[in-house]
């Protein structure tokens, strides 16, 4: 029988009551699917689901064939090796005493002389040149990553199942984990918001509030689709208004005309030249005509009203962030910021940032890329004077913000609306709404507590606060933005970024982000 998973009538909901799914059906096969959805809507949920870690509140999972997943652990023993991870250190072992003549007769029979050279090959399908006997705990959180990916390819199993398999990897990585999809002929489900990896897949299933819905092809192919689904809502939503106005013009037209037949027949009553039974029936046909045309109009509003209702929350789903925002009045040829030859670090005669020079004039838009280690996040800090400079300098000569993984601009304990006016003391109530609602925090969804927003929310709360001002910096710096966020916010945060019109300066490894946004210049550090 093929390898599959299939899904029945499955439901799931958190131990506070919320239900993220019910009566779920849902089959896959060996293919390749992306499993995509906003945060929060139990795409992690389902893979655990899958793999068994968590049981059904309701339903069934079926499993035809081997899964392999990708571990979350950080946590390693300090003397565990690569050849723990991939489980075959005894195996390793028999082959080295074999190589001595040590190996026993029964050892030499079961001996697996491939073993090397595939345990070698698996590690270099993800970019990685490291030993059997390398310590685990010698690995940065990326090189981590990716010899997990490779011990679990290494088992060859029917379906592998990822949560988020890019998320802390530097571009290398990223690449790395993308060919290795892009080869991989076995059945996987990825939940990714990486768009790159998402191009290798061979389905998107979309996750959201109403169930599933799954689209053939990549992901071009499903933003394709989805944009069809979009222009349709739109001409739907059209349609729906005009048949609600026309509903409500013609109920308007029958009450019009029923008023002028009952003027006239009072009119009649009141001259007395007819017969008064006669007359009274003419009243009772009347009453009830109206009655009905009444009811009939009330049926054919709430069709219409129920239609534009459905509609409008399609639009509300399906529409995409448009932001517009305030100039900065940052002239072309202005310096923003300046970095004379630079050293940092944290131990002393091991800097992390070495004799750095960087300038930034007008509206640049710069990315600082490099493996994992190589200093971005410490040049940051010190442009933003959290460090200071061992030798050198450093001068930010504009109005900056910084918007850092964790949105620590925002005071946890506020609403959106609050963080704004303390960020925006001089804005009127008025211009807070205005500029929240452009990054769709309407009414009662700027009153949200900030501890309570999800990352992506949180982003882009903190860029509402910072961009929607009267006077948005004329430098914003971003470490990271898109870690941890699905790509719903992703998209969101491009489309704000978009809008902006100062100089940025932006560590991310998100490639397809840093295409988005406009960047002009790259700056690798090593």
């Amino acid at each position: 029988m093929p390898a599959s998973i299939s899904l029945s009538q499955l439901s799931w909901s958190t131990p506070e009551g919320r239900s993220l799914f019910s009566d779920l059906d849902l089959t896959f096969g060996p293919l390749r699917t992306g499993l995509v959805g906003r945060n929060g809507v139990g795409k992690s949920t389902l893979l655990r689901l899958i793999e068994g870690s968590l049981v059904p509140q309701t339903g069934r999972v079926s499993v035809e064939g081997s899964l392999g997943v990708l571990s979350q652990t950080v946590q390693v023993a300090a003397d565990e090796t690569v050849a723990d991870l991939f489980g075959v250190s005894r195996a390793l072992a028999v082959l080295k005493r074999a190589e001595e003549g040590l190996a026993s007769m029964d050892e030499l029979a079961v001996a697996d002389w491939t073993l090397e050279s595939r345990l070698e090959a698996a590690l270099a399908r993800v970019g990685l040149d490291a030993a059997a006997e390398t310590r685990l705990a010698a690995l940065s959180g990326g090189q981590m990553t990716r010899v997990k990916l490779a011990a679990l390819v290494f088992q060859e199993p029917d379906f592998i199942l990822l949560d988020e398999p890019t998320n802390s990897l530097d571009r290398e990585g990223r690449a790395a984990v993308a060919a290795l999809m892009a080869g991989w002929r076995g059945g996987a489900i990825v939940v990714s918001h990486d768009r790159e990896l998402l191009e290798t897949m061979d389905a998107i299933v979309e996750l959201t509030t109403l169930g599933t819905t799954t689209y053939g092809g990549n992901w071009s192919h499903y933003r394709e689709r989805k944009a069809i689904e979009l222009a349709s809502t739109r001409h739907d939503l059209a349609d729906a208004e005009r048949r609600l106005a026309e509903v409500e013009r013609k109920a308007q037209e029958t009450a019009e005309r029923k008023a002028r037949k009952d003027a006239a027949g009072r009119r009649k009553r009141a001259k007395g030249d007819e017969p008064l039974l006669l007359l009274d029936a003419r009243k009772e046909r009347s009453e009830k005509t109206g009655g009905d045309n009444a009811r009939l109009a009330e049926r054919r509003r709430d069709q219409a009203v129920g239609d534009l209702a459905d509609a409008r929350e399609r639009i509300e789903i399906l529409q995409p962030l448009i932001v517009r925002l305030p100039p900065t009045g940052l002239p072309a040829g202005r310096s923003v910021l300046q970095i004379g030859d630079a050293s940092v670090g944290y131990e002393a005669g091991k800097p992390v940032v070495d004799r750095l020079s960087l300038s930034i004039v007008g509206p640049e838009r710069v990315a600082l890329t490099g493996r994992n280690g190589s200093g971005k996040t410490t040049l940051l800090s010190l442009l933003t004077g959290e460090l200071q400079p061992w030798s050198g300098s450093t001068r930010v000569l504009v109005a900056y913000a910084m918007l850092d993984q964790r949105v620590s601009l925002l005071d946890p304990a506020l609403s959106i609306r609050d963080n704004f006016r303390r960020i925006n003391p001089g804005a009127s109530e008025n211009a807070c709404r205005a500029a929240l609602a452009r990054f769709m925090f309407r009414a009662d969804a700027a009153l949200q507590v900030v501890s309570s927003l999800t990352g992506g929310q949180m982003l882009r709360a903190g860029l509402a606060c910072v961009l929607g001002g009267s006077s948005p910096p004329q430098l914003l710096i971003l470490d990271e933005p898109t870690n941890h966020l699905d790509i719903d916010s992703i998209e969101a945060v491009e489309a704000g970024l978009q809008a902006y019109d100062g100089a940025l300066l932006v560590v991310s490894h998100d490639h397809t982000f840093l295409e988005a946004i406009g960047i002009t210049r790259r700056i690798e550090l090593s």
